[in-house]
């Protein structure tokens, strides 16, 4: 009996025991545990310190915002054990957290964050910049720190080489220089790695697992647009010196800073964290169930340049414009002497210049067969440029005695008028010794031909309401030039030859290489006697007084050729004018009329015609009507007056101006008369009045 009692005592005493054992075992392998799926409600749960703050619109925790030199901190609030009760050993633990980091700018971000161990829910006078608000430089390095961190570094590291970039994480061991640092990459496959960078505005995930017995820490970091977790740690690394940091209860939390020029807005999303226990693994977090990440919105909440970066760049900008600027003028210098087209000072006035390399396509390389008249001046060619179509080109040549000068006065003159009944001068080109004038192009050509070659071609006949209208469309353009324009223009050259007729069969008077300009009131200076012998008037032959009445004689002849259809002077004894006064005096004036019109004309308008062409080749200037006067015969609005004498026209008169003409003449091929330009200077004269 007594030994059954001791048997039941044995046993009693053996349950206890065990009890006893497993309740140890228990209290051994307890885990802590937390997770938090955004931060909206938690305030009480996390300690923030600094910058950092929980949003409570958008659920973030924010860590710092893009201010320059700020630090921020935020720690779970209650302390947490990390040491094994039995062996005192570092329990193994495991933490999941979801970040953002969106730089001030690309390229311009700074300078990170860590998930920290630290003996205090916060970290009291830790520094901004590579500092990372964790330590200082006075307790950077300090064993007493017991601070174990994973460094998130978006720039060069904390005294790291020049071998050494940011985008990287370190182990960092009471110290901001990294025992282990390596570029941030996840392993695409076993093998392939692929880069992605910290600062990319987007959700990164990071998980971390420390293995106690083995003293491993094993460190995952991937973008969360991937679906799967690598295979492959980043990192896997035995860290036998977190025993000596970690003391019996520690903080578990994250630490960030900004720094001057650099500066990121650094986000935390979602956390989760294990440890102790027999398998402490820290929750999953879906990105489904975490708040929406941060609006990637650079530059929205920065302040303004450092103004070191704004002196930087304004001085780079001064001298980029300046380097620019002289890359121009050596181009346009070094185009200008590889082409000969070294500007004069009379050319900066004319901006309209063209190319003489497009001229010179238009023209097909200035081919006989595109050449559509000759003339005193040089040779005109037809072209056509794909900008503005058709056009004439006057190409002056380089043995004329006109030259510059000539070229000059018409840009002058013509480049600024503008008048329906004169040739609209489009640009001009001067290319080494070659000048040239660009005209519309005038389809009909010049009224010379069509008085004398083209119906020998084709027999067509100009016809008469044709060359009543052309007559008007002259005088029209000359009354322009002597009255209408802001400066009296005397075109000194006006003849058959210079005279256009456009598709509308209108007449556009042309040729302005021999124009004068004249300011209202003024008297005419001196020049030289030029014009084309039987259109100049007989005083110009005498003393070279240039007037708006030698321009109204030329008219009078041109008129009379084109009723008669003769030129000017056919023979040495011919003269135009003295024809048709013979008919006049002997009460035939019609028998003047161009035979070739048979009698497919207007008796009144030719009569007319005639009668205002005698009147303008008086050989007294002020005898002769103004342009105005010629317009108001023509269209009827004034009696033309009676002729009565030959107007001073007399064998004696056309001998004394044949021998008073001397110096340079040469043929005019288009109309087969003479121009010429004597070289005696002679006296100034007074310009017509009357108008």
């Amino acid at each position: 009996m007594g030994i059954a009692r001791f048997i039941r005592t044995l046993m009693f005493l053996l349950f206890l025991s065990s009890n006893t054992f497993k309740s140890s075992v228990l209290a051994k392998t307890t885990t802590t545990k937390f997770t938090f799926r955004g931060f909206k409600g938690n305030q009480t749960e996390i300690q923030t310190g600094g910058e950092s703050v929980i949003e409570h619109n958008d659920d973030l925790l924010r860590l710092t915002n893009r201010d320059h030199n700020v630090t921020g901190t935020a720690f779970y609030r209650k302390p947490i054990r990390f040491r094994d009760n039995n062996n005192n050993k570092v329990c193994s633990f495991s933490t999941s957290f979801v970040f953002v980091i969106i730089p001030s700018s690309p390229g311009n971000g700074g300078f990170g964050f860590t998930f920290t161990l630290s003996p205090t829910p916060n970290r009291p006078g830790a520094e901004s910049a590579q500092y990372l608000g964790l330590l200082n430089r006075s307790n950077n390095g300090d064993p007493s720190n017991h601070v174990f961190a994973v460094e998130f570094d978006t720039v060069q590291g904390f005294k790291d080489g020049d071998d050494r970039r940011g985008n990287h994480i370190g182990l960092n061991f009471n110290n901001l220089s990294s025992d282990v640092q390596e570029p941030l990459i996840y392993f695409d496959t076993e093998d392939r790695k692929e880069d992605f960078q910290l600062e990319s505005g987007k959700p990164i995930r990071a998980l971390f697992d420390y293995d106690g017995p083995s003293e491993t820490l094993n460190i995952t970091i991937y973008p969360t647009r991937l679906r799967y977790k690598p295979k492959k740690p980043l990192l896997s690394q035995r860290v036998p010196k977190l025993s000596e940091i970690v003391e019996d209860q520690m903080y578990v939390g994250f630490t960030a800073a900004t720094g001057k020029g650099q500066s990121s807005a650094h986000y935390v999303m979602g956390w989760s964290f294990a440890v102790c226990g027999e398998n402490p693994i820290a929750d999953l977090l879906d990105l489904s169930e975490l708040p929406r990440p941060p609006k990637n919105t650079s530059l929205s909440n920065k302040k303004g340049y450092d103004s070191q970066v704004i002196a930087l760049i304004v001085s780079l900008s001064i001298v980029t414009l300046f380097l620019l600027v002289l890359l121009f003028i050596f181009v346009i210098y070094k185009r200008q002497v590889q082409e000969g087209e070294v500007l004069e000072d009379w050319e900066l006035d004319y901006p309209r210049r063209f190319s003489y390399r497009d001229l010179y396509l238009a023209t097909e390389k200035f081919k006989a067969s595109e050449i559509i008249g000759f003339g005193g001046f040089g040779i005109v060619y037809r072209g056509n440029l794909p900008s503005s179509g058709p056009i004439a080109v006057k190409k002056i040549t380089p043995h004329s005695l006109q030259g510059v000068r000539e070229f000059v006065a018409e840009i002058e003159s013509l480049g600024r008028l503008g008048h329906k009944n004169l040739v609209n001068l489009q640009g001009w080109c001067k290319h080494k010794n070659d000048l040239l004038l660009i005209y519309d192009y005038i389809p009909n050509g010049s009224l010379d031909s069509l008085l004398y070659e083209t119906p020998r071609r084709n027999g067509a006949v100009l016809p008469w309401d044709v060359r009543f209208e052309i007559i008007k469309g002259i005088a029209s353009g000359l009354l322009y030039l002597h009255e209408e324009w802001e400066q009296i223009v005397i075109h000194r050259d006006v003849k058959a030859s210079n005279v256009l007729v456009d598709a509308d069969m209108s007449a556009k008077l042309g040729d302005f290489g021999l124009a004068r300009l004249y300011e209202r009131g003024t008297l005419t200076q001196t020049t030289k006697v030029v014009g084309t012998l039987g259109y100049m008037a007989p005083e110009l032959t005498r003393n070279g007084k240039g007037s708006t009445a030698s321009d109204v004689f030329a008219f009078g002849v041109l008129l009379l050729e084109i009723v008669s259809g003769k030129r000017p002077t056919d023979t040495e004894n011919f003269f135009l004018a003295d024809w048709v006064m013979d008919f006049h005096t002997n009460g035939g004036i019609l028998r003047a009329v161009d035979p070739k019109l048979g009698s497919s004309f207007n008796g009144r308008e030719a009569k007319l015609a005639l009668a205002v062409g005698l009147l303008c080749c008086h050989q007294k200037p002020m005898a002769r009507p103004t342009m105005r006067i010629v317009l108001r015969y023509l269209n009827g609005d004034e009696d033309v007056p009676q002729i009565n004498g030959n107007l001073g026209f007399s064998d004696s008169l056309r001998d004394d101006s044949r021998s008073n003409v001397v110096g340079y003449v040469s043929s005019d091929i288009a109309s087969s008369s003479n121009t010429f330009s004597t070289f005696s200077e002679v006296s100034s004269g007074s310009l017509v009045d009357g108008r």
